[in-house]
């Protein structure tokens, strides 16, 4: 049976396709994950009887456990999910962005090619090592204009800095070691498991909870959105049939500004969860869900706009979303609401809705 390592594998796009791969294939899948705050065993709760997932709690800038996992299951494919990725967060504080998102991604790579340099011919051959990437390395767009794959990198915060890093390390060990890599750059990601403090979930949970919604600057930063599941089948796409040393943009063509997703939001949860049946907006006389909305200083150093040209893995590997926006927001939010107790449960020690990234505005 063919292993593969899944480095990340308890984080938001790690756990859709964790359970992805094991819905769809045959193959064993072995978990890293640090376990910081937001990667929680309970996103696979369901799933850890089966016989083909195995957990690994280690911190990917351990050469020592990386080493013995790599030794120990002999994967085919290695997918790196594991990042630090919420952009407020590295503006507070960088330094783990660069431990997790920089060093461990050499430390993961390094393993790769000590492992490789003592396998077979063919092990060789048929290894990958994929490494999930975002569009924020190539910086901002104005109001017009693509990121292609070949879009000169300008990372503006140190959360893309440091995923930006990454990416360069990732195509030097193909380019002067062989390792056979691929890289993916993906747009705004959107789905169930996503930690609350990115845009959807953190509204959608504190309009249920009659909190304020609130919207950076005048809210019109855009952003091109991909609904995980999308995301995911294109990841296994790549990894079948992806050319080691090419990377691949991976978007949903759903551009949206942040203003517009908030309108959405609430659109929806109007519909799913009418205001005057929750009581939390009944006993403060609100109405609507759009009532909740507030504008608050806006990001340090906030991109403007993020939009991907996708036609690259669309012609040569055939892979295009197969969600809408609107039916990729209405699954998400209907998980959230049916699903309050996964929200608690993340986020009880660790997040309680409060705005991050202002520490040194």
């Amino acid at each position: 049976m063919d292993s593969m390592v899944v480095t990340g594998g308890v984080g938001f796009i790690g756990a859709n396709f964790v359970r992805m791969v094991l819905a769809k294939t045959d193959v064993r899948v072995v978990v890293v994950d640090k376990l910081t705050y937001a990667g929680h065993r309970e996103s696979l709760e369901d799933l850890w009887e089966n016989s083909r997932l195995q957990f690994a709690h280690a911190d990917i800038a351990d050469e020592a456990e990386m080493a013995r996992v790599v030794d120990t299951f002999c994967p085919r494919w290695v997918v790196n999910f594991a990042a630090e990725s919420h952009v407020d967060r590295s503006i507070d504080d960088p330094h783990p962005f660069i431990h997790t998102n920089v060093t461990g991604t050499l430390v993961l790579l390094d393993t790769v090619r000590l492992f490789l340099s003592k396998a077979e011919t063919d092990q060789r051959q048929r290894f990958r090592f994929l490494h999930v990437s975002t569009d924020e390395v190539y910086g901002t767009l104005g109001k017009t204009g693509l990121f292609t794959e070949e879009t000169n990198y300008a990372p503006n915060s140190p959360y893309a800095a440091s995923k930006a890093s990454a990416d360069h390390l990732v195509r030097a060990y193909f380019h002067t070691y062989d390792v056979p890599t691929i890289i993916t750059n993906c747009s705004n990601n959107y789905g169930p498991y996503q930690f609350p403090e990115k845009l959807i979930p953190l509204m959608v949970l504190n309009a249920l909870e009659g909190n304020a919604l609130p919207i950076y600057g005048d809210g019109q930063n855009i952003r091109d959105w991909l609904f995980v599941e999308d995301h995911c089948e294109g990841l296994l796409r790549v990894l079948e049939e992806g050319i080691p040393g090419e990377k691949y943009n991976l978007g949903g063509q759903s551009e949206r500004s942040n203003m517009e997703v908030i309108d959405a939001v609430c659109h929806i949860l109007d519909e799913v969860v009418p205001c005057e049946s929750n009581p939390a907006l009944v006993n403060r006389g609100i109405r609507q869900y759009e009532d909740l909305k507030t504008f608050v200083p806006d990001r340090p150093g906030h991109d403007f706009r993020y939009a991907i040209d996708p036609t690259k893995i669309q012609t040569q590997l055939r892979w295009v979303p197969t969600h809408t926006f609107e039916s990729g927001l209405l699954r998400t939010i209907r998980w959230y609401v049916n699903n309050r107790a996964w929200c608690e449960v993340v986020t009880k020690q660790s997040y309680q809705g409060e705005r991050l990234g202002l520490s040194d505005a």
